[in-house]
């Protein structure tokens, strides 16, 4: 049970709340590879399991802001790549979460994260940029994401490296995966409400009180994002991911 939005939230969470949803509208806005930083400070705020229900409202509400700023840049054929098995991870999660040890989440996740990302440096470096094609590819990655995002709101690492890896420029790539979170952050709302109940009107009222970070975050993103360049901004994705990689497997 959420902890009393009006008797038994500390200064301290609200402070680590608004942090948190600062955070994510920054993420939406485009400044990728920061979402961890919102998962650990909303489970430090309130708890690891609550919190993860908690927060996909937040993640719908700024996903909408990200898609109306960025629809005209979003490559579909991207989306229905990796959808299906981002679809088929939401379901492996939600039958896994209640009982996979987190300590062994946290180091998995890691691991494949920092893996992956040693690919994507190579790739980025070898004389032949073609994109992975086949669909192994959009399928592990996709499963993979899909699970992390039901268990723990933290497949933006996987869909980083995903879009990095098809070369998208930098507003192609916020505007696709802008579109593909809105759609895989709704279809996890009903396993929170009945499912895992994380999801009650208390929460949801908490929700609305912690928008205005929502908005903040996103409006400053988006004015730094403008200054970013294209190669600039897959180096950027790539540093915060293993970042985030690193605080996922010592938080």
């Amino acid at each position: 049970m959420l902890l009393s939005i009006t008797t038994e939230i500390t200064p301290t969470a609200w402070i680590l709340a608004y942090g948190a949803t600062f955070i994510v509208g920054l993420s939406k806005a485009g400044i990728k590879g920061i979402a961890v930083l919102n998962v650990t400070l909303m489970a430090l705020a309130f708890g690891a399991k609550e919190s993860t229900g908690m927060v996909v409202p937040l993640l719908i509400l700024a996903d909408i802001l990200s898609v109306i700023y960025y629809n005209k840049y979003t490559q579909w054929k991207y989306v229905f790549k990796v959808l299906p098995w981002m679809i088929v991870g939401v379901l492996i999660g939600v039958v896994i979460g209640k009982d996979l040890p987190e300590k062994f989440f946290k180091i998995g996740m890691a691991t494949i994260i920092i893996i992956t990302l040693f690919m994507m440096v190579y790739w980025d470096r070898k004389k032949d940029k073609n994109v992975p094609s086949h669909w192994t590819f959009a399928g592990s990655i996709g499963t993979i994401a899909g699970i992390t995002t039901m268990v723990g709101n933290l497949a933006g690492a996987f869909s980083n490296i995903y879009f990095l890896a098809m070369r998208l420029p930098k507003n192609h790539f916020i505007g696709t995966a802008a579109w593909l979170f809105l759609i895989v952050n709704i279809i996890k709302l009903p396993f929170h409400f009945f499912v895992w109940k994380t999801i009650s009107t208390e929460s949801l009222t908490l929700n609305l009180i912690l928008l205005p970070g929502i908005l903040l975050g996103f409006f400053v993103g988006v004015r730094f994002i403008k200054f970013i360049k294209d190669a600039f901004f897959r180096k950027m994705i790539m540093v915060l991911t293993a970042v985030g990689a690193i605080l996922i497997m010592f938080s």
